[in-house]
């Protein structure tokens, strides 16, 4: 069973190599193999082109600058494995947790899995950002009935054939309830696991802003009334 792991990235350089040798040990349940396939946001600090010999391996596509979520979809249009998994270009999640993420899915066992920063043992995070979440996930949880923790993880693992149902519009941050307001509304039940998580700070390069919160508010309440047929 082959996995792509999406990485997209925006102004990363000091973190990406890092990542990048990461992702290549993180060990996968067995009978599965990786491909890593990074999309480059349009970087202005030199993030792809200057580690382009550590990426003789690597499937790479450099886009304009226009978010996320847009390399996000650009990432899954290159994908060829049967399990997509999400992993960001800095160093806040351990690949070391790809197999306990991706086992459900694999053992026939789930169709979605999120790596919940919430479950098992307490993470530092700056309260704002903790309030943000607790709200996003209480959301995704009344209007859907996902039952979750943690809505706004950037660990999320899906089958293939679900975006092969699923129409993406996201451009920004908006992926994360996109994807987890069309996938309920289609039916799917999402699992979690507990993911190990080391913060960072906009000072680190952390990039999503209040007004991102707003939007992902506003895309989980938009898409519960958009016509199924439309999703």
């Amino acid at each position: 069973m082959k996995v792509s792991i999406v990485i997209p990235v925006y102004n990363e350089f000091r973190t990406f190599h890092q990542v990048i040798e990461r992702v290549r040990r993180a060990p996968l349940p067995a009978g599965c193999d990786k491909e890593i396939i990074v999309v480059d946001d349009g970087s202005t600090d030199g993030t792809v082109q200057r580690h382009a010999e550590p990426l003789a391996d690597v499937k790479h596509r450099r886009i304009a600058h226009s978010g996320k979520g847009s390399a996000i979809r650009a990432g899954i249009e290159l994908a060829t494995g049967d399990i997509v998994l999400m992993q960001d270009g800095d160093l806040e999640y351990d690949p070391g947790d790809y197999a306990r993420i991706l086992d459900p899915i694999v053992r026939g066992g789930a169709d979605i899995v999120y790596g919940s920063r919430f479950l098992g043992k307490r993470v530092a995070m700056p309260w704002r950002n903790r309030l943000a979440n607790h709200i996003l996930t209480a959301a995704a949880n009344l209007l859907y009935g996902a039952r979750l923790t943690d809505e706004a993880t950037a660990y999320k693992a899906f089958r293939m054939a679900i975006f092969r149902e699923i129409h993406l519009e996201c451009r920004r941050f908006e992926f994360c309830p996109e994807v987890t307001a069309k996938a309920r509304r289609r039916g799917y039940r999402i699992r979690e696991v507990p993911v190990s998580y080391n913060a960072r700070g906009i000072a680190e390069g952390k990039k999503i802003r209040a007004r991102d919160g707003w939007e992902a508010l506003w895309t989980l309440l938009r898409y519960r009334f958009v016509p199924r047929a439309r999703l």
